[in-house]
């Protein structure tokens, strides 16, 4: 019995002996040290615009889609506005909120901001607006990438619906 006593202390000394010795220093902090790859990526790819999506103006672009010219006129026509905000109950307040963020970007000043054909573009043809249309990209990243439906309008409700935001 002692024997088997002897060989157990034996055997833990052994086992602290070679677990114990070894020493980790902890550093304060967090870091990562990192291997280059060798491709070295332009500086300006790297950088991302200073203004988010929603609230970048650009008025030259028109987007992806049917619509590659739109007059509009002088004044509201407010039977077709109030078509359009029907419409934009019906089809659109689920993801957009006036006012505010939601789902996706609030409607208000849109047409300070975007050209009619591309808010038009982008109720006709969502998708591939947002496979082409750089804007369309970024406004899907912003969005944390809730991609536009579409809700399958006509060209007379979107038309309808673009006369409702001029009212906006």
């Amino acid at each position: 019995m002692k024997l088997v006593i002897k060989g157990t202390a034996l055997l833990f000394a052994l086992l602290l002996i070679a677990c114990g010795g070894k020493e980790e220093k902890k550093k304060e902090g967090f870091s990562v040290e990192r291997q280059k790859t060798g491709i070295e990526q332009p500086k300006a790819a790297l950088e991302t615009p200073t203004t988010k999506a929603s609230e970048r103006i650009d008025l030259t672009n028109k987007g992806i889609g049917p619509i590659t010219s739109i007059t509009l006129n002088e004044g509201i026509d407010g039977v077709m506005a109030n078509q359009g905000k029907e419409v934009y109950d019906q089809m659109c307040i689920a993801c957009h909120r006036l006012g505010k963020k939601f789902i996706g970007p609030a409607p208000n000043d849109i047409l300070k901001r975007r050209t009619p054909e591309w808010v038009m573009n982008m109720i006709l043809n969502p998708d591939g607006m947002v496979k082409e249309d750089p804007l369309a990209k970024d406004l899907l990243i912003e969005f944390n990438g809730s991609p536009m439906a579409n809700q399958g309008l006509t060209e007379e409700q979107a038309r309808a619906v673009l006369e409702y935001f001029r009212t906006l």
